[in-house]
């Protein structure tokens, strides 16, 4: 059983730690077989905004997990503690992934694990996190970046897009893709974070794409233009594309693409089908079209995917081991 520990200690942001206590914590239903094994770890009586916990272990426990979950730091201007600090960089050495969620990253960096990676953190803190960490090559634009056995995200819902991808890389797209229905979030987002740094959301119900996302998701197996969605939407195609990039940080063309990929991920995973067959359902036409483009987005033909997801857990899953992929796509 994978084990998770959340590292904690007063000052840390409670809402990147609920997020992953929710994500790691308990299965999704219809998902069979064990689930992670979720530690909370802190010195003591732990802090976080107006709420206290008791956590289960010490700090000192950490080098025992599988993967160690660094939720975000309140006060970046002050140093994280440094008994947190060094039960993190021996945690690293003892061999767990790390995972910084939002200003979380400023405690990887102390420990000197974001040194000559690529790293992210919320956009309001890169340019501090540039700042006072110069070896760190921070990229103020992605969700998250994966370095392998060291990861970070953007800030508070990109938190959540790194959950769900180290949830894909452990157990598969079906079983990631049934925590984000859990908790009624898109299992995957295009682009990157600064799609929201100067334009707020949009409210809920009055986004122009709203209606349009869920009626693609239900035909990936056709061929659909991107006149087709214009059409679908009463706009232009280029208002559509203004509208894509503002919401989605990427093209109309380029998101179907990533929803193919996807749902193709998720037949690999769960079904017999042919590869052919798959091509089909996800409106790839042929299984020479599938390979290339899956080939592309995912650094592996699909055969080795499905091989590589479906013989570690029956429903799929991954090894835990970096994939090179960042939240970009």
């Amino acid at each position: 059983m994978d084990t998770v520990a959340l590292a904690v200690t007063d000052g840390m942001l409670h809402f990147e730690l609920g997020l992953a206590y929710e994500v790691f914590g308990s299965a999704p239903d219809g998902v069979t077989g064990p689930w992670y094994r979720l530690v909370l770890c802190g010195p003591g009586p732990v802090r976080a905004g107006r709420f206290l916990m008791e956590p289960d272990r010490g700090l000192d426990w950490l080098p025992r997990a599988d993967t160690v979950i660094v939720p975000g730091w309140a006060d970046i201007d002050e140093d994280p503690p440094a008994e947190l600090v060094d039960a993190v960089r021996k945690s690293h050495e003892a061999g767990a992934r790390l995972v910084s969620l939002c200003t979380g990253a400023f405690v990887l960096a102390s420990a000197g694990l974001l040194d000559g990676l690529r790293a992210t953190t919320h956009w309001a803190h890169t340019q501090a996190l540039a700042d006072r960490h110069p070896k760190v090559e921070v990229d103020p634009d992605v969700l998250y970046v994966d370095n392998g056995t060291v990861l970070t995200s953007a800030g508070k819902a990109a938190a959540m897009d790194l959950c769900l991808h180290l949830v894909r890389l452990d157990r598969g797209s079906a079983t990631a893709n049934a925590v984000a229905r859990r908790l009624v979030v898109p299992p995957h987002r295009d682009g990157g974070q600064a799609q929201f740094i100067t334009a707020p959301m949009p409210a809920p119900g009055r986004h122009p794409l709203a209606e349009l996302f869920p009626w693609v998701l239900e035909r990936l197996d056709q061929p659909l233009t991107v006149e087709d969605l214009a059409r679908r939407a009463g706009m232009s195609s280029r208002h559509l594309g203004r509208h894509f990039r503002a919401a989605t940080g990427t093209t109309p063309l380029q998101w179907l693409l990533t929803q193919r990929i996807r749902r193709a991920q998720e037949l690999l995973e769960t079904t017999d089908d042919s590869v052919d067959a798959v091509a089909a359902a996800t409106g790839m036409g042929t299984a020479a079209t599938l390979r290339r483009h899956f080939n592309r987005a995912v650094g592996l033909p699909p055969h080795t995917y499905r091989r590589t997801f479906r013989t570690r857990s029956g429903a799929g899953s991954g090894s835990g081991s970096g994939s090179g992929l960042e939240g970009t796509r």
